[in-house]
């Protein structure tokens, strides 16, 4: 009973596409696998098998959600449905985390945050996954970095959602944000994703997320998970100098897209994690009337977003999205996304480089660019 009321009050959030039982659209065509990988078994859902050569579009969920709570608001979008149909999608749900996942033996030993990302490989080669584009939110954009990082020939290009780069820290600032609440862990994954006013305004949804996080997973893993989010070793990467270590520094080789709600709580490590990445492959959206899940909150603005995003990978070159007009947009008239580029002392007078698939595209209407402080923000729009 508790389920039910679980989906429906997801339903009344955000408008969901279903078949006319009322299932998910995500619930069809799916097949579910248990991977084993180097350290230990990871829960998958594939849905629809490999288009051709291109890549597979593979997600990974945050804390405290599985991968139906965190993205089904998003992929059943009308406007997703549109674009996955030329993809394959692959849903990972981290150890322990998936609907009705046993609880651990005591003892069990969860993998940390690079271990997770080393189970992915395995699972890619077993699924015949060739290579992939991918979708994370929070813990799940950090893995997913780091399997860019170690594996940069597995992964074409990333939509990070609420990435944070760094080794623990705002975890502890959002605990204290929570005014008046008690600090248990629900509370702190709550203020992981949900700003201040969201946690006292948006009652609705809120009421919703507590009642998944507290009773839909079992409490023991969801430790575990949290845990070894919050022990990360902060990722290695850095901005490249042009002309002086782009082949040799550290930092993503595939184009990126940073995402963040201007009201998340994840703005200010979004826009660090920005200014470490190279400014000729990533850009910066920052989502207007938005908070901390913009996947589930503006999955209009999100997948129109994604939709310019693949396209500047030389992917879907027409597609119609259900609010545009009759006419298929063909990716001349519409690839150009906002870049933000910062301008410090290791990166004055940087100029875009070649990129496979290099063109890219106009933001959806209601979102903005950001940027550090002391960064130029360069913007191209094109006018219907």
């Amino acid at each position: 009973m508790m389920e039910e009321l679980h989906d429906v009050q997801l339903t009344e959030i955000k408008p969901l596409l279903t078949g006319q039982n009322g299932r998910n659209l995500q619930d069809f065509d799916c097949q579910e696998y248990d991977v084993e990988t180097p350290h230990g078994a990871l829960h998958v859902t594939m849905r629809g098998v490999a288009k051709g050569n291109r890549p597979t579009i593979l997600t990974y969920h945050d804390i405290g959600l599985n991968h139906k709570s965190c993205f089904n608001s998003l992929f059943n979008y009308e406007d997703m449905q549109e674009i996955t149909q030329h993809f394959s999608v692959l849903h990972v749900d981290a150890p322990g985390q998936q609907e009705n996942a046993p609880r651990f033996p005591s003892g069990y030993q969860y993998p940390t945050m690079d271990e997770l990302a080393e189970m992915l490989p395995s699972v890619l080669a077993q699924l015949q996954v060739k290579s992939v584009i991918g979708i994370g939110v929070g813990a799940g954009a950090f893995i997913l970095t780091k399997l860019a990082l170690n594996e940069p020939s597995l992964v074409e290009g990333l939509v990070l959602i609420n990435v944070d780069p760094c080794a623990k820290g705002w975890m502890d600032w959002a605990a204290s944000k929570l005014s008046g609440w008690t600090s248990n862990l629900v509370d702190v994954i709550m203020g992981h994703h949900f700003s201040t006013d969201e946690l006292t305004e948006n009652k609705e949804i809120i009421q919703t997320y507590r009642l998944h996080i507290s009773q839909d997973i079992p409490q023991d893993n969801l430790v575990l998970f949290y845990t070894s989010y919050e022990s990360r070793i902060e990722l290695q990467i850095e901005r490249p100098i042009p002309g002086l270590n782009e082949d040799i520094v550290t930092t993503l080789r595939c184009p990126a897209l940073l995402v963040v709600g201007d009201t998340s709580p994840a703005v200010d490590v979004v826009v660090e994690c920005n200014s470490r990445l190279n400014p000729t492959k990533t850009t910066l959206l920052k989502m207007a009337d938005c908070g901390g899940l913009p996947q589930v909150v503006q999955p209009g603005k999100l997948a129109e977003a994604f939709k310019y995003f693949v396209q500047g990978m030389g992917y879907i070159p027409h597609i119609l999205l259900s609010h545009l007009s009759s006419q298929s947009v063909p990716t001349a008239s519409m690839t150009r996304l906002v870049r933000s580029r910062t301008h410090s002392a290791s990166s004055i007078g940087s100029t875009d480089g070649a990129r496979s698939r290099s063109a890219t595209a106009t933001l959806p209407e209601g979102a903005i660019s950001a940027s550090p402080n002391h960064t130029a923000t360069h913007t191209m729009e094109v006018t219907a």
